[in-house]
């Protein structure tokens, strides 16, 4: 293994959202990003369980906080959006699965908020009878102390 090639060494992956099957609302991780000069989040979909709809959806909702206490909700100007993201962000939803979802999708987004904390929230409306695979990870990477995770 070369060295050049080492993408592992200067970043921390951080939890967001534990990969599970889910049918509700998921209680959100604290991300403490402080000593990461960048972030990204990224996020793992599977297909859809139900027909998704205007009605029967999951909106990704990312807040963050300057205390870890108090978040709101992210704009756009506080994240770099992939093609999956909304044209505009709106009350921090930075993504809505309110149509068909038959294929897995990995969505990234540069978080450049510059909040030291951040959560993200996979926020259920409808009836959901069968789950949907989710999972999401910050990645946290040039970071300011060695060792930092």
């Amino acid at each position: 293994m070369t060295p050049e090639r080492d993408g592992a060494t200067g970043i921390a992956p951080v939890q967001a959202i534990a990969p599970a099957t889910y049918a509700a609302d998921t209680t959100p991780d604290i991300a403490d990003l402080t000593e990461a000069r960048e972030a990204t989040l990224v996020l793992h979909i599977g297909a859809g369980g139900i027909v998704f709809s205007g009605t029967n959806k999951i909106d990704f909702v990312l807040t963050h906080s300057d205390d870890g206490t108090t978040f709101t909700p992210v704009a756009d100007t506080d994240v770099l959006k992939d093609a999956l993201a909304p044209a505009t962000i709106t009350n921090g939803v930075i993504r809505s699965l309110a149509a068909a979802h038959a294929a897995a999708t990995i969505q990234k987004l540069g978080y450049v908020g510059g909040k030291p904390y951040a959560k993200l929230l996979a926020d259920f409306s409808g009836t959901h009878g069968t789950g949907t695979p989710i999972a999401a990870v910050w990645v946290k990477s040039s970071l300011a102390l060695q060792g930092a995770a």
